[in-house]
């Protein structure tokens, strides 16, 4: 096949602005990261909802879509921001409600009043809707919350920031599966690995995982602010399993993505990157390999 130079170009410089505004988002500081996971996440409830109308032929009102994509934001917010929450009713309750809770009580309590109202739309194609707040709001809020994990002092008065590097090393290790996946799979890939992605193979898929494992767990131990977390843990395998996790879970996570386009009869879910797709395209891995990781760090680090 001919290289179509103009695709390529388009691409190429898509693929560039990309990175660039992902790394400032990264290393800008914990805000830009919100920022940039906000944005992430009213996209991607876009294509969710455009992709579940598709699926089950139905209009969604534009106000309940709305509803559903800010309800899903304050629950991202009260999951991956638990410490910038004002607490009242100390005085009239044993537990604090912070004014997030209740907002998000009061939007849910008008998105299924809106739902129930709105007789057109499926029962399947509601629920579907609802699962938004799992394999979106859920996935990115407890990425917030790994972000912004305390920073840790040393003897030497040095800082290392335990959020950063364990979101980047997700982020990464999901990069790294997707593009050996890529690599291994074109040069020795024979055997297909789902039908639901025939361009996926097992050599590819498990090249993939195994030099992400390898590359990841390198990096771990040589990179200094990587290293001091490792200690600080009092894990040695810590970032061979994280990248484990991501490679597994990610592939499972781009798999399910394929899924749901198929099922709507799409190619793409979106176009806001030219040439390479829309948010859940970029971003299908992140949404599920995240929740697994942190619940590795929650109990098991």
């Amino acid at each position: 096949m001919a290289l179509n130079k103009e695709v390529f170009k388009t691409r190429s410089l898509t693929a560039v602005v990309f990175v660039i505004v992902m790394l400032l988002g990264l290393f800008w500081n914990r805000w830009s990261f919100v920022v940039l996971f906000s944005i992430v996440h009213f996209g991607a409830w876009y294509e969710f909802l455009k992709l579940t109308e598709k699926i089950n032929n139905d209009k969604i009102d534009v106000v309940i879509k709305w509803l559903f994509a800010i309800c899903g934001f304050t629950l991202m917010l009260i999951i991956g921001l638990p410490h910038y929450s004002v607490d009242i009713g100390k005085t009239f309750f044993s537990y604090k409600i912070s004014f997030k809770v209740l907002f998000w009580l009061l939007q849910l309590l008008c998105l299924v009043l809106f739902s129930i109202q709105n007789k057109q739309v499926s029962i399947k194609t509601k629920l579907m809707c609802f699962s938004g707040f799992v394999y979106l709001s859920l996935s990115l809020g407890l990425l917030l919350r790994l972000r912004h994990s305390p920073l840790i002092l040393h003897m030497d008065s040095s800082l290392s920031d335990i959020g950063l590097v364990i979101s980047c090393c997700i982020i990464f290790s999901i990069w790294i599966n997707d593009t050996m996946a890529y690599v291994v799979g074109s040069l020795i890939g024979k055997t297909p690995f789902s039908k639901i992605s025939p361009k996926k193979t097992w050599e590819g898929t498990a090249g993939g995982a195994i030099l992400c494992v390898i590359v990841i767990g390198i990096l771990g131990n040589f990179i200094p602010a990587a290293k001091e977390v490792m200690i600080w843990y009092n894990s040695h395998t810590l970032w061979f399993i994280i990248a484990a996790i991501c490679a597994i879970f990610g592939t499972a996570g781009d798999l399910l993505e394929s899924k749901i386009k198929r099922m709507a009869d799409v190619k793409d879910s979106g176009s806001f990157m030219p040439g390479h797709g829309g948010f859940l395209d970029r971003f299908d891995s992140l949404l599920v390999a995240t929740p697994f990781v942190w619940l590795y760090v929650q109990f098991f680090v």
